[in-house]
């Protein structure tokens, strides 16, 4: 690892190119690298080659999430489909109901699991005009299924039947491994 202080003629050169890219706040200056001592060649002459190529990288959007469908909703509610394995996290804490989450689904996928019942309970006491939902883990967890970083596991989600819990428990549809494809 090189440890010399200051930046690197490369490092100074993109430093330069981001800073031309951003406006100071108000009644600020343009910060400065900490060694800006040498003089930093303009963005239009240095060599775009030598700069990183993440700068270049364009993020994909993330997969848009799909609603399941109205026939495997139907199915599921009459009991026509299986549910191919559940994970009740009512009664956990956020952290670790969010990384029990994670892992289930990441080994349902695995093991080729294609919808899974997240039981979420539906919270100590209902909404109210003047008091909102206690249910944590009710309103966290899709948010944390529609996260982008879980879109490679999630297809989709959806509400439970009634008898399947509900406004507890969501319906997860989830995405084909690709481990086993060629």
């Amino acid at each position: 690892m090189n440890r010399r202080k200051g930046l690197s003629r490369e490092d100074l050169a993109l430093w330069a190119r981001i800073a031309e890219t951003v406006q100071p706040l108000p009644g600020r200056k343009p910060i400065l690298p900490p060694s800006a001592k040498e003089k930093v060649p303009p963005t239009s002459t240095a060599d775009e080659s030598k700069l990183p190529q993440r700068l270049n990288r364009v993020v994909p959007d993330p997969i848009p999430l799909q609603p399941l469908e109205h026939q495997l909703l139907k199915r599921l509610a009459r009991g026509r489909t299986e549910i191919d394995a559940r994970i009740d996290l009512h009664g956990l804490r956020q952290d670790e109901a969010h990384h029990r989450l994670r892992a289930f689904l990441a080994a349902e996928q695995g093991r080729g699991s294609r919808v899974v019942l997240v039981i979420t309970g539906k919270g100590k006491s209902p909404a109210t005009d003047d008091r909102p939902e206690t249910g944590v883990l009710k309103r966290q967890v899709p948010h944390w299924l529609a996260a982008p970083d879980l879109r490679h596991t999630v297809l989709g989600f959806e509400e439970a039947a009634r008898h399947h819990g509900g406004g507890g428990a969501l319906y997860v549809r989830l995405r084909r491994s690709r481990h086993g494809m060629p």
